[in-house]
Protein backbone atom coordinates (compact mmCIF):
# COMPACT_ATOMS: atom_id res chain seq x y z
CA UNK A 1 0.00 0.00 0.00
CA UNK A 2 1.12 3.29 -1.06
CA UNK A 3 2.00 5.63 1.85
CA UNK A 4 -0.48 8.85 2.32
CA UNK A 5 0.75 11.95 0.98
CA UNK A 6 0.75 13.21 4.61
CA UNK A 7 3.38 11.11 5.57
CA UNK A 8 5.60 11.97 2.47
CA UNK A 9 8.62 14.54 3.58
CA UNK A 10 9.22 15.04 -0.30
CA UNK A 11 7.84 14.55 -3.48
CA UNK A 12 9.84 14.29 -6.79
CA UNK A 13 9.04 16.47 -9.67
CA UNK A 14 10.99 16.29 -13.29
CA UNK A 15 11.60 19.77 -15.32
CA UNK A 16 13.38 21.03 -18.45
CA UNK A 17 14.96 23.58 -18.79
CA UNK A 18 16.82 25.70 -21.62
CA UNK A 19 20.70 24.56 -21.41
CA UNK A 20 21.52 28.08 -20.41
CA UNK A 21 19.07 28.57 -17.83
CA UNK A 22 20.04 25.02 -16.33
CA UNK A 23 23.77 26.59 -16.24
CA UNK A 24 23.00 29.61 -14.81
CA UNK A 25 20.57 27.36 -12.33
CA UNK A 26 24.05 25.57 -11.44
CA UNK A 27 26.23 28.74 -11.02
CA UNK A 28 23.35 30.48 -8.73
CA UNK A 29 23.24 27.42 -6.42
CA UNK A 30 27.04 27.06 -5.98
CA UNK A 31 27.42 30.59 -5.66
CA UNK A 32 25.08 31.01 -3.09
CA UNK A 33 26.07 27.61 -1.55
CA UNK A 34 22.85 25.79 -1.55
CA UNK A 35 23.34 21.88 -0.84
CA UNK A 36 21.54 20.54 -4.35
CA UNK A 37 19.57 22.28 -7.16
CA UNK A 38 16.24 20.66 -5.55
CA UNK A 39 17.11 22.89 -2.28
CA UNK A 40 17.54 25.96 -4.48
CA UNK A 41 14.31 25.37 -6.87
CA UNK A 42 12.21 24.65 -3.60
CA UNK A 43 13.24 28.34 -1.99
CA UNK A 44 12.20 29.80 -5.21
CA UNK A 45 8.88 28.43 -5.56
CA UNK A 46 8.20 28.35 -1.54
CA UNK A 47 8.81 32.37 -1.83
CA UNK A 48 6.82 32.63 -4.99
CA UNK A 49 3.95 30.59 -3.01
CA UNK A 50 4.31 33.00 -0.22
CA UNK A 51 3.73 35.72 -2.70
CA UNK A 52 1.13 34.26 -4.56
CA UNK A 53 -1.26 33.28 -1.69
CA UNK A 54 -0.95 36.87 -0.28
CA UNK A 55 -4.30 38.13 -1.75
CA UNK A 56 -4.11 41.96 -2.84
CA UNK A 57 -7.06 42.99 -1.64
CA UNK A 58 -9.48 45.67 -2.57
CA UNK A 59 -7.30 48.65 -1.29
CA UNK A 60 -5.90 51.18 -4.31
CA UNK A 61 -2.38 50.61 -4.19
CA UNK A 62 0.64 51.85 -6.36
CA UNK A 63 2.80 49.44 -8.02
CA UNK A 64 4.71 48.57 -11.03
CA UNK A 65 4.71 45.58 -13.21
CA UNK A 66 7.97 45.05 -14.97
CA UNK A 67 7.87 42.45 -18.40
CA UNK A 68 11.10 41.34 -20.67
CA UNK A 69 9.75 39.74 -23.69
CA UNK A 70 10.42 38.94 -26.84
CA UNK A 71 9.23 41.66 -28.96
CA UNK A 72 9.75 39.23 -32.44
CA UNK A 73 6.67 36.90 -31.45
CA UNK A 74 4.49 37.37 -34.05
CA UNK A 75 1.33 39.43 -32.28
CA UNK A 76 3.02 39.79 -28.97
CA UNK A 77 3.42 43.62 -28.60
CA UNK A 78 -0.30 44.25 -30.06
CA UNK A 79 -1.76 41.39 -27.52
CA UNK A 80 0.42 43.59 -24.48
CA UNK A 81 -0.79 46.67 -25.88
CA UNK A 82 -4.36 45.24 -25.69
CA UNK A 83 -4.45 44.54 -22.48
CA UNK A 84 -3.04 47.90 -21.25
CA UNK A 85 -5.68 49.11 -23.04
CA UNK A 86 -8.58 46.86 -21.65
CA UNK A 87 -7.06 48.47 -18.43
CA UNK A 88 -6.93 51.97 -19.05
CA UNK A 89 -7.68 53.32 -15.50
CA UNK A 90 -5.11 51.51 -13.70
CA UNK A 91 -2.59 51.55 -15.65
CA UNK A 92 -0.85 54.91 -15.57
CA UNK A 93 1.77 54.89 -17.74
CA UNK A 94 4.84 52.84 -19.02
CA UNK A 95 8.28 53.09 -20.24
CA UNK A 96 9.86 50.24 -22.86
CA UNK A 97 13.77 49.65 -23.45
CA UNK A 98 14.96 47.47 -26.43
CA UNK A 99 17.21 45.19 -25.33
CA UNK A 100 20.12 42.26 -27.28
CA UNK A 101 18.37 39.61 -28.86
CA UNK A 102 15.01 40.60 -29.66
CA UNK A 103 13.98 41.43 -26.15
CA UNK A 104 12.07 44.60 -24.75
CA UNK A 105 11.83 44.94 -21.17
CA UNK A 106 8.93 47.40 -20.35
CA UNK A 107 8.01 49.04 -16.87
CA UNK A 108 4.16 49.93 -16.15
CA UNK A 109 3.30 52.45 -13.71
CA UNK A 110 -0.27 51.48 -12.32
CA UNK A 111 -2.85 52.10 -9.57
CA UNK A 112 -5.85 50.91 -8.41
CA UNK A 113 -7.66 48.16 -6.09
CA UNK A 114 -4.88 45.28 -5.58
CA UNK A 115 -6.57 42.73 -7.08
CA UNK A 116 -7.16 44.51 -10.39
CA UNK A 117 -3.34 45.28 -10.50
CA UNK A 118 -2.68 41.24 -10.28
CA UNK A 119 -4.89 40.99 -12.33
CA UNK A 120 -3.17 43.23 -14.95
CA UNK A 121 0.43 41.30 -13.88
CA UNK A 122 -0.82 37.73 -14.89
CA UNK A 123 -2.84 38.93 -17.83
CA UNK A 124 0.51 39.89 -19.12
CA UNK A 125 2.90 37.81 -17.81
CA UNK A 126 0.96 34.77 -18.69
CA UNK A 127 1.34 36.02 -22.66
CA UNK A 128 3.22 33.77 -24.65
CA UNK A 129 6.58 35.10 -25.35
CA UNK A 130 6.76 37.12 -21.91
CA UNK A 131 10.06 35.43 -20.50
CA UNK A 132 9.72 37.07 -17.16
CA UNK A 133 7.20 39.27 -15.12
CA UNK A 134 6.48 40.90 -11.77
CA UNK A 135 4.26 43.12 -9.95
CA UNK A 136 5.72 45.27 -6.87
CA UNK A 137 2.98 47.27 -4.84
CA UNK A 138 2.79 49.54 -2.26
CA UNK A 139 0.47 51.07 -0.24
CA UNK A 140 1.56 54.83 -0.87
CA UNK A 141 -0.76 56.14 -3.62
CA UNK A 142 -0.34 58.80 -6.31
CA UNK A 143 -2.14 61.90 -5.46
CA UNK A 144 -5.11 63.22 -7.92
CA UNK A 145 -3.94 64.56 -10.91
CA UNK A 146 -7.20 66.66 -11.07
Amino acid sequence: MAPSRKKLTAARISISLPVTLFDELDDMVAKRGYASRSEAISKMISEQLVQHQHELGKSVMAGTITIIYDHAKPGLPTRLLNIQHKWLKEVISSQRVHLENHHTLEVLLVQGPGYRLKQIASELIACKGVKHGYLTVSSTIIPPIH
